[in-house]
Formats: C-alpha cells, sequence, structure tokens
C-alpha cells in the first residue's frame, strides 16, 4: 500500500503568519527610513541650541547623548525631551559631528568633554554605533566611575552581516568579526553597566542586539531609526537610568 505524505493542516497558518510577519517588518522599513530621513531634516532646519537642555544642579543627573553614525546630536531629540521633561541635565557632545570617526577616536572626544565640562556623575544613552562608543567608554575612559553605566538602544554589539556590503571605512567597525568588536566584546566586566535596550525587528542588525552579561531589554517596536520616538522606548530608556543610578 502507497503511503501519500499530506501536508499538515498547520502549514498553512504558519505560512500565512510568516507572510504577514514579513508585510509588516517591510512597512516598518519603510516608515523606518521616512522617519530618519525627517530627523535629518528637521536637525538642519531646527538648529536646535543643546544648551537650552541644560538643567544644572548639584541634585541633577547628567546624561550624555551619543548619537549614532552619520547622526548628529539632535537626530536623538525625541529622546532629549523626555529626558528634560523628567529634570535630567541633558549634555550633547556637539564635538562628535556626524559621528563618522572610528570609535576610538569619537571615544576620547566624549573622554575630553567630560573633563572640560567638569562632569563628576553621569549615564550614557546612546544609539548604536553610539553604544560602542558607549561601551569603550566604560572599558578604557571610567578609570573613576565618573560614567555610572549607559543605556544603548539598537546597538550591534555583535556587528551586522549588513556591513559588507557597503564598504566604507566608517563601516568596518559593523563588520561581525572586526578587531574594534573583539576588543569590546572581551571587556565583559562592563557589561553589567549596561542596558540594552532593542526591538522585534531592526533592518539594519538582523541578528538583534542583546548582550550576555547586560540588562536586556526587547520591546516590541520594529526599525532601526523609529524607535528613537517610540513611547515604549522613552519609557525604557527613563527605566534604565534609574537601574543603573539606584
Amino acid at each position: 500500500m502507497r503511503r501519500t505524505d499530506r501536508p499538515s493542516p498547520e502549514r498553512p497558518g504558519r505560512l500565512l503568519a510568516m507572510t504577514r510577519e514579513l508585510g509588516i517588518n517591510l512597512g516598518a522599513w519603510v516608515r523606518d527610513y521616512a522617519y530618519a530621513l525627517r530627523w535629518q531634516v528637521a536637525a538642519v532646519v531646527r538648529r536646535p541650541d543643546p544648551r537650552a537642555y541644560r538643567r544644572p544642579g548639584p541634585d541633577r543627573l547628567v546624561v550624555v547623548l551619543l548619537p549614532g553614525i552619520y547622526e548628529t546630536w539632535a537626530f536623538m531629540l525625541p529622546v532629549a525631551d523626555v529626558l528634560r521633561r523628567h529634570g535630567c541635565d541633558v549634555r550633547a557632545v556637539v564635538e562628535l559631528g556626524y559621528n563618522g570617526g572610528i570609535i576610538e577616536e569619537m571615544a576620547e572626544l566624549v573622554d575630553g568633554f567630560l573633563r572640560t565640562e567638569g562632569i563628576e556623575r553621569c549615564v550614557l544613552v546612546a544609539h548604536s554605533k553610539g553604544g560602542l562608543i558607549g561601551k569603550l567608554l566604560l572599558a578604557r575612559h571610567n578609570p573613576h566611575g565618573v560614567i555610572r553605566g549607559l543605556v544603548a538602544l539598537n546597538t550591534p554589539f555583535s556587528g551586522s552581516p549588513l556591513a559588507r556590503l557597503l564598504p566604507l571605512p566608517a563601516l568596518r567597525v559593523f563588520l561581525p568579526r572586526s578587531p574594534e568588536l573583539a576588543e569590546l566584546a572581551a571587556s565583559r566586566h562592563v557589561d553589567q553597566h549596561i542596558v540594552s535596550v532593542y526591538g522585534r525587528f531592526d533592518p539594519h542588525i538582523p541578528g538583534g542586539s542583546h548582550l550576555e552579561g547586560a540588562h536586556n531589554v526587547q520591546l516590541g517596536t520594529r526599525g532601526h531609526f523609529l524607535p528613537l520616538g517610540d513611547p515604549r522606548v522613552h519609557a525604557a530608556v527613563l527605566d534604565g537610568i534609574r537601574r543603573l543610578t539606584r
């Protein structure tokens, strides 16, 4: 008697769910780039004054913003606005410009900024590449514990295979086996001072932003840039800061 394999009744359901998920992700990808373009333009048109976000005071927590690659500090304005409303003294390292340099140089710029400003206690809040700079600061430039910790948003701690598609010098750090990432991965002693926030789908970081040893927060957000304006991310940032400073 010949056996006939019949398709499982669950297969059509799984296929439908996968198709729906793909459609949602593609839509999020389009909105993601639209959001990035809008905020890049807004940064040029609005020309926000970073001094307006400062709230100096003896009991104020200083939060230093570290944007991603090809982003100025103003790209993180939605996060800065929330931090300011919650009483934080928000500092922007304008010397980073569009953050196109190698992470060692960018970390040295931020370290110099902290020293020049006389900051004695702070938390870093970073997006994407900014999180790699933040971890390097914790590992190399924090002997006195001035930096209490890092809240990283959509940071490629393990790199991204997509970096191979654009062989630009500024993107080499994102190669999964780059020397910079290898050094950061070896600095495991600082991971306990990192809160990594990431979403369900990130088109730039297919492998996600989970960092072993850190406090990982996965949200239902989608996109690489779009989450910067998401209230769920803002709440996670505030929770992360509280965790790092309690």
